[in-house]
């Protein structure tokens, strides 16, 4: 009796994985019906490791580029693509690639944030021939970053010193800087020519990618169109049902807490009221 119920403890967690899986594919499949396209999902929380129960973070890897890639090759190009993005960003190298593969799929390119993509998740949104973000969703700078600090703030460091009073190790990691600085806003440049002019696709890689602003910088809907990208807004709700399909860790003390459902304003008599009280006129 004890066997059966440890097994049956062992197996719990495969089980329950088994059905968030299946309930993924489906949500996907109805997205997929509705848009008349290919979904693929690019979605990083943080998750347990094994049976240990230790958190560990996901960032856009080699791997990821590999299966979005074989993703895309199995995509017949007639197809439409949508790509669900919920990223802290990750490699340069992984980012790009897909970024290029997307860029080169010649139907239709959709990629969709409904809570953030920054760094390397905003170099794949500039790929697609429309980003749609939910109000409250953030893109951000494509800055490179050399481990723990940002290459622009380096390369600053030999335009304000001198160089005999800079050591050889910070000339050297300067010099890989602006490197980075240059290949990267190179990169950007090239994926947003094909959708606005040379001088346009120059001005805002210079402001992506160069650290104009802090790297955890976040750039909502109105600024990223005020920056030329092709926004909307309209997030399917399928995709909102996906998310929650990509718990976070249980935590021992959850810090956000909610009844799960949609609420709607009551006046006295009982009657759902909006923002406003309509006066029955019309201007």
């Amino acid at each position: 009796m004890f066997s059966w119920i440890f097994i049956l403890m062992m197996l719990q967690p495969v089980i329950r994985q088994k059905m968030l899986e299946w309930s993924r594919l489906r949500v996907m499949a109805a997205l997929e019906k509705a848009r008349r396209s290919r979904v693929i999902t690019l979605i990083h929380r943080q998750e347990t490791m094994g049976f240990l129960g230790f958190p560990i973070f996901r960032y856009i890897d080699i791997d990821d580029s590999e299966a979005v890639l074989r993703a895309i090759k199995m995509t017949d190009e007639n197809v439409p693509i949508d790509m669900v993005l919920h990223t802290p960003g990750g490699l340069v190298l992984a980012a790009t690639q897909i970024a290029h593969a997307l860029q080169r799929h010649k139907a239709k390119v959709t990629v969709i944030v409904p809570h953030y993509a920054m760094s390397g998740g905003t170099l794949i949104a500039l790929a697609a021939d429309e980003i749609i973000m939910d109000e409250n969703a953030v893109l951000g700078p494509v800055d490179p970053q050399l481990g723990q600090n940002a290459a622009a703030s380096i390369v600053k460091v030999l335009e304000r010193k001198p160089y005999e009073e800079v050591d050889d190790q910070t000339i050297m990691l300067a010099d890989l800087a602006e490197k980075s600085l240059r290949q990267v806003k190179a990169i950007v440049t090239r994926l947003l020519s094909e959708r606005m002019g040379p001088e346009q696709a120059q001005k805002t890689a210079e402001l992506l990618s160069t650290g104009t602003w802090t790297h955890d910088y976040p750039i909502m809907a109105e600024e990223a169109r005020n920056l030329g990208l092709p926004v909307k807004t309209e997030v399917p709700d399928d995709v909102y049902n996906l998310m929650s399909l990509f718990p976070q860790t249980v935590q021992r003390r959850p810090s956000v807490e909610y009844i799960p459902v949609p609420h709607q304003s009551l006046d006295g008599g009982g009657r759902q009221t909006g923002r406003r009280q309509s006066s029955g006129r019309k201007t």
